[in-house]
């Protein structure tokens, strides 16, 4: 049959270390053979980053606002260990962070459930849903490392002159101070991409901060929250017939774990990114979550919601074999082909993204899998057979 075509690119980001050897597989394997590819295309691994002061992730961004739909590889964040690993001229902002501040977006992530995978919470039959803000906090921050004896102030100087200052500590010794922001209009953004989704995928949104420590920030978001459902949601909500709820952090975490799944939990950007990785483990697997960054204006972009994989990296790179789990890469690829095809109405890639994601569940339904998942699975007449990297892609394909 003729290859699958689609008018408008698609942005393609490439990564780094296993994942960056795991995306040339995922293409060759499972989608060139049957798919055209139309990309503006981007290397965002460390080495490219470094050549171009990280122009390329902001052109990246910017590409992605002009054609609506991108798909991205993971990343490194370079530390301190990764600047004399790579040689590098400073520590470069995570490529995660810069374009969900670009886009001024909001990450939605959910787990793949599959039928022998049972979450670590036996409660939990429906997915669960994080929304995480995508700007400001701990991700724009900015830091000082105090040597000795000091004051420590918080200043804001408007420009018609005024000037607020707040002490936030005396140093008699060593520390370290930190300071962080978040803008009403980012914040707004935020909460209207929360509820827009509540109503298109129809399930209940709770929201969750620390109000009762963090009075004028956290109180921020959640003031901005109930403003915006009283003002253009509540009715619309009540439609639908959803809800929508305020919880404290810490009273949110001890609801979810009662929960049964099957609704939207949305955190500011560092509780949604800790809040993501337990939720993706407690339903069996990092590798095993959804990750999508849409921004107000609906400009989307896909990735996996892990890492670079930097140990089996390692081992690859040294010639041993490696059983790395592929799915949510997969699933970045399937979700911007999806989303590609319904923006130029190219049915036949929508139809494609689907059978490639049945195809990739029920590969590890039917018993094959990569080694991460082994000890996970557990089905009746179905004994589990670990596969190396490769051999998972071409397994899937054979179901594809």
């Amino acid at each position: 049959m003729p290859k699958i075509k689609y008018p408008t690119p698609l942005v393609e980001m490439q990564g780094d270390e296993m994942t960056r050897v795991l995306w040339d597989w995922i293409k060759e394997i499972l989608i060139e053979p049957y798919v055209e590819l139309n990309v503006d295309f981007y290397d965002l691994g460390l080495p490219a980053r470094e050549k171009t002061a990280d122009k390329v992730t902001l052109d990246a961004a910017e590409a992605i606002k002009k054609y609506g739909v991108g798909v991205k590889c993971a990343t490194i964040t370079p530390n301190a260990q990764r600047v004399e690993e790579y040689n590098l001229s400073k520590m470069w902002l995570s490529p995660n962070g810069t374009i969900r501040a670009a886009l001024d977006g909001t990450v939605f992530r959910a787990p793949v459930l599959v039928d022998g995978i049972v979450p670590f919470i036996p409660s939990w039959k429906k997915p669960i849903t994080i929304a995480r803000h995508a700007y400001g906090d701990v991700y724009r921050n900015c830091e000082i490392k105090v040597d000795g004896d000091a004051v420590g102030e918080l200043t804001v100087r408007y420009k018609d002159g005024r000037v607020e200052t707040k002490r936030i500590a005396e140093f008699t010794g060593g520390g370290v101070l930190q300071g962080i922001h978040n803008t009403d209009a980012s914040i707004e953004s935020f909460a209207r991409s929360c509820f827009n989704f509540a109503l298109d995928t129809k399930q209940n949104l709770w929201f969750a901060t620390k109000d009762t420590i963090s009075k004028t920030y956290d109180r921020r978001f959640k003031d901005i929250f109930a403003q915006v459902f009283e003002k253009d949601y509540k009715d619309k909500f009540g439609k639908a017939g959803i809800s929508y709820d305020y919880t404290l952090i810490d009273d949110s975490v001890a609801r979810v774990v009662r929960s049964d799944g099957g609704f939207i939990w949305a955190l500011k950007n560092y509780d949604g990114d800790v809040m993501s990785d337990m939720v993706a483990t407690a339903y069996g697997s990092l590798a095993m979550m959804t990750s999508v960054l849409v921004s107000p204006d609906g400009k989307y972009e896909y990735e996996a919601a892990h890492g670079t994989v930097t140990r089996h990296y390692y081992r690859y790179r040294d010639g041993e074999e490696t059983s790395t789990n592929s799915v949510a890469t997969i699933f970045a690829w399937t979700g911007a082909l999806r989303k590609r095809g319904e923006l130029d109405n190219v049915k036949a890639l929508c139809n494609f993204a689907d059978k490639l994601e049945a195809a990739t569940v029920k590969t590890i339904e039917s018993g094959y899998m990569t080694k991460d998942l082994v000890g996970l699975f557990r089905k009746d007449g179905v004994t589990p057979v670990p596969l190396n990297s490769r051999e998972f892609l071409l397994k899937i394909k054979e179901n594809l």
